[in-house]
């Protein structure tokens, strides 16, 4: 399927790996130009000359800090326009919140709400004067279902998603769509970050960690960045231009709900 957008820009935040970097793939796939972003230069170059190799497409890249307003600064300059806008930022830690403190909440509402709304900000009036534009904001499955020992995140990104559901539907009339995808378990750094973290606790071991946690999903197995950024690249589409203020939950069959 021809998504129909070859040619447009592309800012992909954390994008070196995991799914920020299955995103930047896919949307490279199908011809998009890109501005990819991450804290560390050489991954960062190294998924660069992966991703025009494979695609044949312009990537630039901005190592820097995203939560920053330097490092904001910095991604936006780089793109000639930003017709596509992937959020994404590294999650934060999961643990009792009697154990957080005022500063931990104020980390995970700037990297996870304020950020992602800062980006927002420096686009969507372009794109509303150009009747295109796509905003896609990488959440959680946590967002749908809340997970207990990840209250940090359950709160900062709570708090864009409710962000979205309004200023999406003023952004529809002039061809610009924003959307959240809310993944389930990945086989990521992320997701094995917290299995290291419940084996540290000394309940469980990493493997049975993980065991517990695949024994939830229907699917039987993790998914994969690839088929994360594949769904994102859809959204990006013309064929998504009537989807809009949705929360796209990917997670296997693992939210025993109907709705």
């Amino acid at each position: 399927m021809d998504l129909g957008i070859a040619g447009r820009w592309a800012l992909v935040c954390a994008a070196s790996k995991g799914l920020g970097r299955g995103c930047a793939q896919a949307l490279a796939d199908e011809g998009v130009n890109l501005v990819i972003n991450a804290r560390s230069a050489q991954p960062l170059e190294e998924t660069a000359e992966q991703i025009r190799a494979r695609a044949g497409v312009e990537v630039r890249t901005v190592p820097a800090d995203i939560c920053t307003p330097a490092g904001r600064a910095a991604v936006l300059a780089a793109c000639p326009q930003v017709d596509i806008l992937v959020n994404n930022a590294g999650g934060p830690p999961p643990g009792d919140f009697r154990n957080f403190s005022r500063e931990d909440w104020l980390s995970a509402v700037d990297a996870n709400m304020i950020t992602p709304i800062e980006l927002i900000k420096a686009v969507i009036d372009p794109m509303i004067e150009r009747r295109y534009g796509r905003v896609v904001n990488i959440t959680s499955s946590s967002v749908k279902a809340a997970l207990p020992a990840l209250g940090l995140s359950n709160g900062a990104r709570a708090g864009l998603t409710g962000f979205v559901a309004g200023l999406a539907r003023q952004c529809a009339p002039y061809g610009v769509t924003i959307n959240n995808l809310l993944p389930g378990a990945f086989d990521t750094d992320r997701l094995r970050a917290n299995f290291k973290a419940q084996a540290s606790r000394g309940d469980v071991s990493e493997a049975e960690a993980a065991a517990a946690r695949l024994a939830t999903i229907p699917a039987g197995r993790f998914g994969t960045a690839e088929e994360f950024g594949q769904v994102c690249a859809f959204l990006c589409g013309e064929q998504a231009s009537y989807f809009t203020a949705q929360n796209f939950l990917i997670d296997g069959g693992a939210y025993p709900g109907t709705y």
